[in-house]
């Protein structure tokens, strides 16, 4: 009786062992892969400030999970996990409803052998009064195209402002100075330099006001220090004003107030502060972490059931005593491919081996001005990118997501269509 591998979540680490296994495992029909997904389509979660800024186009980059199930022997269900009974090792799916609240899908239960949890992270608020109520998230392409369709509409709005002789400025704030507050702020700059090749003649950098607010001492902890100073240069001298060591204790309509100083008034704010895990977990019966991370050993597996493991953002696994594997998408994508290796040994009657992660170094991209990062070689020794050595090394992470995806091939015409878009469609998403 073939074996029910049930993977829920699609982001980065859940489909590329999707799609692993069903090439190995799917196709042989030496086991059932079923990949679970709220969406019908994959995007690449790091580009999502793209989308948010309008640098990038989600429909030409997106991916359907059908699709791409029919070419690679898994199955793909839409739905959302509601809970999971690990006694009867089933669980049950929130029945689908389109815009109106029609049932299109009833409730659904699924029996599985094997659970693979992989439904990624939220931004965490902290408890921070007013934040959900008065910021923009970006923790999925809903959130991302929402954020972007009231940008255009504040770009508007400033641009008439602006050419009726008003002295209007668009002020805009980020809260959190990790990757994604740190590349939005450069890519927000980026935009509306290009807004007056489509138009729009009167907004500019010059009536642009981008701040950038962190709680603590400096920008992108995971760098090295000397990187991330040049990086808050960078940014300053794009414009973008930087407040270090200033934590945001409450968010009110167009308003962040600090825990010192003055309260900074802003059209836009964006929280990109903090991560964890969606709250529904603390309902399965799994142990967490303070965060909603669910517990793994260093087999993957969750330390309450053997038969459920968790991957990628929304899983705890320990580095040692102090550390855990960071939130990354280079952890994810370890962490599916040991994952695959140890359930394909498992056919071949071989042990499975423990999950080590490997520090690969970390990559911030910031817009077309630079990107800077640094390559780990081994735990004493770290070697630091910048300018255009970096932008490619940047980019390489996501060609290597679509690598595992596609194969070698696809993945170099992948490349090669994305060159020729950009000849010819605009620079700059305006719709």
């Amino acid at each position: 009786m073939q074996e029910q591998i049930v993977i829920v979540g699609g982001g980065a680490g859940g489909l590329e062992l999707a799609t692993m296994l069903g090439r190995k495992l799917g196709r042989s029909e030496q086991a059932k892969v079923t990949l679970i997904d709220r969406n019908s389509t994959h995007l690449w979660k790091p580009l999502l400030h793209e989308v948010a800024s309008g640098a990038l186009d989600s429909r030409m980059e997106e991916l359907d999970y059908r699709g791409q199930s029919a070419r690679c022997g898994f199955e793909f269900l839409l739905g959302t996990l509601e809970s999971v009974d690990k006694d009867n090792k089933t669980i049950q799916l929130a029945a689908i409803r389109d815009d109106r609240g029609k049932e299109v899908v009833a409730a659904r239960s699924l029996s599985y052998d094997r659970l693979i949890l992989a439904i990624g992270s939220v931004t965490a608020d902290f408890g921070t009064p007013g934040v959900k109520d008065h910021s923009y998230f970006l923790d999925s392409l809903r959130q991302a195209d929402r954020f972007h369709e009231h940008l255009l509409n504040e770009f508007l709005r400033v641009n008439k402002s602006i050419g009726e002789g008003n002295a209007t400025k668009l002020s805009l704030a980020i809260v959190g100075g990790g990757a994604t507050g740190v590349e939005l702020a450069a890519e927000l700059i980026h935009s509306v330099s290009l807004l007056s090749i489509y138009g729009l003649s009167h907004l500019d950098r010059k009536h642009f006001e981008v701040c950038l607010v962190e709680a603590k001492q400096r920008l992108l902890p995971e760098l090295p220090e000397r990187l991330s100073k040049l990086v808050e240069k960078k940014l300053s001298s794009l414009g973008v004003e930087v407040m270090l060591n200033n934590p945001v204790i409450e968010v009110k309509e167009n308003t962040l107030v600090l825990g010192e100083g003055e309260p900074i008034q802003a059209d836009l704010i964006v929280w990109a502060a903090g991560v964890r895990a969606p709250d529904i977990v603390k309902d399965w019966g799994l142990e967490t972490r303070k965060n909603n991370q669910i517990k793994v050993n260093q087999y993957l597996q969750t330390l309450s059931d053997e038969a459920i493991y968790a991957l990628g953002d929304c899983a705890a696994c320990p580095i040692d005593d102090e550390r855990w594997v960071p939130p990354r998408a280079q952890s994810a994508h370890q962490m599916a491919k040991r994952l695959y290796r140890n359930i394909v040994r498992e056919y071949q009657l071989q042990p499975p081996k423990r999950f080590v992660y490997k520090d690969r170094g970390s990559l911030v991209s910031l817009s077309r001005y630079s990107a800077v990062g640094n390559f780990m070689q081994s735990k004493s020794l770290s070697v630091p990118l910048e300018g255009t050595l970096a932008r490619w090394a940047y980019a390489s992470l996501y060609r290597l997501h679509q690598r595992v995806l596609h194969g070698w091939w696809k993945m170099f015409l992948l490349l090669l269509v994305d060159k020729l878009k950009r000849a010819v469609k605009p620079r700059l998403k305006l719709h």
